[in-house]
């Protein structure tokens, strides 16, 4: 049996960032991860599988987000605009646009009016349940099945409102050689502190009490600790007892329990397509837009894929399509080739190409069905109308002993980000310090 002062269940940006910053306060810390790599829901791959680069999870950095921006730079690594032109793709057209849901700032004014918090589904109906509002309705929701990978009948208006209203649009960057170098500054931070992450290792029983945690992987390996912080993604945690990933706590701690399901947690489908050209830059497609796509960055369409987008500044021949939603979570049980096949139909239809020709460009392609994932089991989370009280019972520790830590239990507008989840790590290690170091100043 091993024993260290923290165990932490989970080596994602929130788990890695907790093991961070308990590593510079002297704490041993053992991480357990079931994968065979850490990272989580960031996984990039740098000439891996015949990508030049791609990042199979998160991608950008969204907005002028103080805890990513300053690990990035403690790390000494660069970031850059995500530069390009916004298009879109419907009734058989394509146009450049910034704006593509008519009607928003009315919307928006509505939703700052609202006084109590109801499903965004049926704040539309009462406020825009008129047949003149049907575009505005459909749009709005396929945004937020895009964007948030929510369902609207779940998510919070205000939660919403406080995204909307805090978006910063002129703000999004990529990551110098991707996410994963992030994680790998982190990972090797805390190897060099003398503390260890162990890879292979699916943490199935929880066993507990005052100062006092065990658990036992799915080969029968112990560990053993002081405190846990507990850094699994909230569809693991939600998971059926059954699930190959669940963990299960001794004695349960029902309350959490009932506390986690109170926070959505959505559902998403990345495809990567790497072709031998840029076809979309085509003189061929020019005409058939009316214009260059060149400089093409997003593209929205009403196909089954809905939503693209390039590697722009960076010139590299890859389209990456997203999913969300209830869209995704109804295909998930599909395999990689027929999602596959949904990506290249989605293509021909907006760009006028035979999908098997478009196959036949393929230089590289890979399916992240994050949702089937058994270690992720959906995209990110959402907020639901219960879900700020469900944080403050989860944000609280259960004995000074077991601690939840993740995106979802994140306050502010950058919900389901990487942001979310490195302040979670670093608010989750701050609370376990404050109780074990009497000397601690935060």
């Amino acid at each position: 049996m091993e024993k260290t002062d923290i165990l932490i269940i989970g080596a994602g940006a929130t788990g890695l960032m907790a093991a961070y910053k308990l590593s510079k306060a002297g704490k041993t810390v053992t991480v357990l991860e079931a994968r065979n790599r850490t990272g989580g829901r960031i996984h990039t791959l740098n000439n891996e599988l015949f990508f030049q680069h791609a990042e199979l999870g998160a991608e950008f950095v969204h907005g002028k987000l103080p805890v990513t921006l300053e690990l990035l730079k403690e790390a000494g690594i660069s970031h850059y605009p995500s530069e390009g032109e916004m298009w879109q793709y419907y009734d058989g057209k394509f146009e450049q646009s910034e704006n593509f849901i008519e009607g928003w700032d009315e919307l928006l004014e509505k939703l700052k009016a609202l006084e109590k918090d109801i499903p965004i589904y049926d704040f539309l109906q009462q406020e825009f349940g008129d047949e003149k509002y049907k575009e505005l309705r459909e749009s709005t929701i396929q945004y937020i099945s895009g964007y948030d990978t929510a369902d609207a009948k779940l998510a919070s208006s205000f939660a919403l409102r406080n995204e909307w209203l805090n978006e910063d649009e002129d703000a999004q960057d990529r990551v110098n050689g991707g996410y994963s170098t992030l994680i790998q500054f982190i990972a090797d931070e805390v190897k060099k502190a003398g503390n260890t992450i162990v890879l292979n290792a699916i943490a199935q029983q929880l066993l507990w009490k005052p100062d006092n945690v065990r658990v036992v992987t799915a080969d029968d390996h112990i560990f053993e600790a002081d405190k846990v912080i507990i850094a699994l993604p909230l569809g693991v945690l939600q998971a059926d007892k059954d699930s190959p990933s669940a963990l299960t706590l001794h004695p349960a701690v029902s309350e959490y329990t009932a506390a986690l399901n109170d926070i959505g947690f959505g559902a998403i489908i990345k495809t990567l397509l790497e072709f031998d050209e840029a076809f979309w830059k085509d003189s061929d497609i020019e005409k058939l837009a009316g214009a260059s796509l060149s400089d093409m960055s997003f593209l929205f369409t009403e196909e089954v894929i809905p939503t693209w987008w390039t590697q722009l500044p960076r010139q590299n021949p890859l389209l990456t399509g997203w999913l969300g939603g209830l869209a995704a979570y109804d295909k998930k049980d599909m395999n990689d080739e027929d999602i596959l096949q949904l990506g290249l139909t989605s293509l021909s239809k907006v760009f006028k190409i035979p999908a098997d020709v478009l196959k036949r460009k393929l230089v590289a392609w890979h399916v992240a069905n994050w949702t089937a994932d058994p270690f992720t089991l959906g995209s990110y989370a959402y907020d639901k109308v219960e879900s700020s009280t469900a944080r403050q019972l989860l944000n609280k520790s259960v004995e000074n002993t077991l601690y939840f830590a993740g995106e979802y239990l994140y306050e502010g507008p950058a919900m389901g980000t990487v942001e979310a989840a490195l302040t979670s790590g670093k608010n989750v290690a701050n609370k376990v310090l404050k109780k074990t170091s009497s000397n601690y100043t935060g």
